[in-house]
């Protein structure tokens, strides 16, 4: 599974560089306004993780907000992105998730994860490693592929089964990539989120309205107004 994520991963690596600002909606008029939002204003003097950078926007994001920003992804073509995108701004490591953290206990204020979790099989010691890194009262925020709206588009026999599906994307870049991911049902989302930080706020996002701009975006963005496609998730560490 990592070995075959981390070959789509890097032969996407130029799309996301290169149209991924833009030209994915459900990117750019989805999920990022809604976590945007959540994301204070003023970050200067904050210690912030990219878990799971891909090509660096959120990175981007951040810096602009004046985190300290440390971006990692288990990409290492993801990572060159971003070393170009940012140009110094930021330290960019190539690191699992799934694994130990070179990071000292308590060091993240703040800790934003992109779609990413879905690649992870087994949240425990993710989200373990997680807590480690994070402040007290530091925040999670995270998003994830929805469990309804896997479920039903991959017409999964058992919705409380955690298994593992493989999606095929067409890019511009790459062409066909198939991508493999995770899904799992809700409350195994919740349930372990709970079992390591306080739950602040879960998201069911809408578009905003630019995503209709395009004739060729606006059923999507209709479907979008009526079903979940991507969950977002706002926890917090626990002051001891």
């Amino acid at each position: 599974m990592k070995d075959r994520l981390r070959e789509a991963y890097g032969k996407l690596a130029a799309d996301y560089e290169m149209h991924l600002d833009d030209d994915s909606p459900f990117n750019a008029y989805y999920e990022r306004p809604a976590m945007i939002k959540l994301l204070p204003p003023d970050l200067k003097g904050r210690t912030v993780l990219d878990a799971g950078c891909a090509a660096g926007w959120y990175t981007d994001q951040l810096l602009k907000r004046g985190a300290d920003v440390t971006a990692v992804d288990m990409s290492p073509e993801m990572c060159a992105a971003v070393i170009r995108r940012t140009v110094g701004r930021a330290e960019v490591r190539n690191l699992d998730l799934s694994e130990p953290l070179p990071f000292e206990r308590d060091y993240f204020d703040l800790i934003l994860s992109s779609l990413t979790l879905h690649y992870i099989e087994d949240w425990e010691d993710t989200f373990k490693e997680l807590q480690r890194i994070l402040k007290p009262g530091g925040r999670l925020i995270y998003s994830v592929h929805h469990p309804f709206m896997d479920f039903t588009k991959f017409q999964s026999p058992d919705y409380f089964a955690r298994e593992l599906l493989t999606d095929t994307w067409n890019k511009k870049e790459a062409g066909h990539i198939e991508v493999p991911f995770f899904r799992r049902p809700l409350q195994e989302i919740i349930n372990i989120t709970i079992s390591f930080f306080t739950l602040e706020q879960l998201l069911e996002p809408q578009p905003v309205s630019e995503f209709k701009n395009r004739t060729e975006w606006l059923q999507s963005y209709e479907k979008l107004m009526t079903e979940p496609w991507f969950l977002i998730v706002e926890a917090s560490k626990r002051a001891r």
